[in-house]
């Protein structure tokens, strides 16, 4: 059963910073494509980073609005994808989710944690 769990959301003025986790289990996630993306009130959802799995290099892309401030890391052995967030805007305020793109046979699956509130006070 996979399992998807962030944590680290909340409340912090703006040119703070987060660091959000997401700890992955049920599918193998060194191979694995990990992802956070972010939704705001009336608003699309949209991708903030992505990380390759290892054997693909461990490649990083990010949405523009949130290049050189937003790192996206993660730890093969604890199973957990890091999103360090620095130099927060109040336009950052989202529900943050975690997403895996894992083989789980016969196919590749997207599977999503249940999100975490990031709120920016000017």
């Amino acid at each position: 059963q996979v399992q998807l769990v962030e944590s680290g959301g909340g409340l912090v003025q703006a040119g703070g910073s987060l660091r959000l986790s997401c700890a992955a289990s049920g599918f193998t996630f060194s191979s694995s494509t990990m992802s956070w993306y972010r939704q705001a009130p009336g608003k699309e959802r949209e991708l903030v980073a992505s990380i390759t799995s290892s054997s693909e290099g461990g490649g990083t892309k990010y949405a523009d609005s949130v290049k050189g401030r937003f790192t996206i890391s993660k730890d093969n052995a604890k199973n957990t994808v890091y999103l360090q967030m620095n130099s927060l805007k109040p336009e950052d305020t989202a529900v943050f989710s975690c997403n895996a793109n894992a083989w789980i046979w016969p196919r590749w699956r997207d599977f999503w944690g249940q999100g975490t509130q990031v709120t920016v006070s000017p």
